[in-house]
């Protein structure tokens, strides 16, 4: 019993020399570590970086002009015929004797610029309102709390349609603003729970106790603190506005440039409407709207898993 005791005291004075040379590993680090060695983080990052690649460095990437019109294609161009692959252009024509090849990298540029940037619109006004709601409390904090509630009970595409169909004119940034509003309660419910939490922990009692004001205590305390859990369903989100995004084009209710490339209306537009004549039209923007959500899919899975303490080994 005594050489067990005495094993188990050495092991413990090894451990604390050990965390006492290295500083310890804080949870970002620890966090860092294991999406490194998570195949599943690794095969989402490689995803969206290949993609987004391609959307900032399109005009390099890209064969031709994406509303260029090519002789070689409208000339074997008919309602019932759309030629395929050819040389020079490797995904063949679209309906109208443009470049699909080149309309698809564009469409990369379009459809993450809407999904990415709906999504932060909706996270800082999210974040604004769930902030207040935790900090203040009271009637403001029932008041935004019960909006939300409110939005929340509704389809988010439902509601996304809704928003769009109340513009007098739909546009890239009706489908921007609705995509932003779907996404505002989430933000606003999630970052208000955790400030609630944390408004009774050791460290904001702690600084209460020390006569700290009240501002501080939220923006240096309380509001870092709860972000993690924002920041990891941002990332899950993505995925869900560029998949909303494409919904809206898709049912007619985005821009109406048939000149802008965006997969979601070239899906809705192009690959219904001839998909007996050529279906690779609706394939291709399909498939990349799949991969680019399940990208954002697995590495927003993947950071929550990693920064959950639970799984610290």
């Amino acid at each position: 019993m005594s050489a067990l005791s005495d094993h188990k005291r050495r092991r413990i004075d090894e451990l604390i020399s050990r965390t006492s040379e290295t500083g310890g590993v804080s949870l970002l680090r620890d966090a860092g570590r294991r999406l490194v060695r998570n195949p599943t983080a690794v095969v989402g990052a490689v995803i969206i970086l290949l993609f987004l690649v391609i959307a900032i460095f399109a005009p390099l990437v890209a064969p031709h002009d994406p509303v260029q019109r090519f002789p070689e294609l409208t000339q074997n161009l008919t309602v019932d015929s759309i030629p395929g692959a050819t040389a020079g252009h490797p995904l063949g024509s679209d309906p109208l004797g443009r470049d699909f090849a080149s309309r698809m990298i564009f469409g990369a540029r379009q459809t993450l610029f809407v999904g990415v940037l709906a999504t932060l619109i909706g996270l800082l006004i999210g974040v604004l309102l769930g902030a207040i709601a935790g900090a203040v409390g009271g009637w403001l904090d029932v008041l935004i709390m019960r909006l939300t509630d409110v939005m929340l009970a509704l389809p988010s595409l439902l509601l996304a349609i809704t928003l769009v169909a109340l513009a007098s004119r739909s546009t890239q940034w009706t489908v921007i603003i609705a995509v932003a509003v779907v996404n505002v309660p989430i933000f606003a419910r999630l970052l208000r729970g955790s400030m609630l939490a944390q408004r009774e922990s050791d460290h904001v009692l702690a600084a209460r106790a020390l006569g700290v004001k009240r501002h501080t205590i939220v923006l240096r305390h309380m509001l870092p603190n709860s972000l993690t859990a924002v920041i990891v369903q941002a990332t899950l989100t993505f995925a869900v506005a560029i998949l909303d995004a494409a919904a809206l084009s898709f049912l007619g209710l985005g821009d109406p440039d048939i000149n802008r490339a965006e997969w979601g209306l070239m899906l809705g537009v192009d690959g219904v409407r001839y998909f007996e004549v050529r279906p690779e039209l609706a394939y291709f923007p399909a498939l990349a709207i799949i991969l680019v959500a399940l990208g954002f899919t697995l590495l927003g899975e993947s950071i929550r898993e990693a920064l959950d303490p639970k799984n610290r080994r």
